[in-house]
């Protein structure tokens, strides 16, 4: 059987649920293993921690799961720091599209692989267009 690290996006409103639209859109189909939980600015870490613990219960095949969020210091990454464990459940804060999308595209390997992938996925998706046209 093939591992499938699951994805748990927690991020400001509804920043997360519209990124999982978009990769709906771009790869036709929604993703298994693939959650998102927004935190409303009256939330407070208390009351949405088992929340949080259930979807990352439910995106969780047993590979380990990937927490992806928004700014790190805030709220939501506040609450994904609660729920990390070392080698089972990572974090990542700085979510943007092309780190999603990495992330889906990597996450039949192994946690260490797919954390280094993501990053790298969301710095490489932020470029000065630009520069870019110039040079290819």
């Amino acid at each position: 059987v093939c591992a499938m690290i699951g994805l748990l996006l927690i991020t400001h409103g509804t920043f997360g649920g519209s990124l999982i639209q978009n990769v709906c859109h771009v790869l036709n189909k929604r993703p298994p293993f693939l959650a998102q939980l927004g935190v409303a600015s009256q939330d407070d870490l208390p009351s949405v921690l088992p929340l949080a613990r259930l979807l990352l219960a439910a995106v969780d095949a047993g590979d380990g799961v990937l927490i992806l969020t928004d700014m790190l210091g805030a709220t939501p990454a506040n609450l994904a720091l609660q729920l990390l464990e070392p080698k089972r459940i990572e974090g990542v804060a700085g979510l943007n599209l092309p780190m999603l999308l990495r992330a889906l595209t990597y996450r039949n390997g192994d946690l260490a692989t797919l954390l280094q992938k993501a990053v790298s996925g969301g710095c490489d998706g932020v470029t000065n267009m630009q520069t870019t046209l110039t040079t290819n």
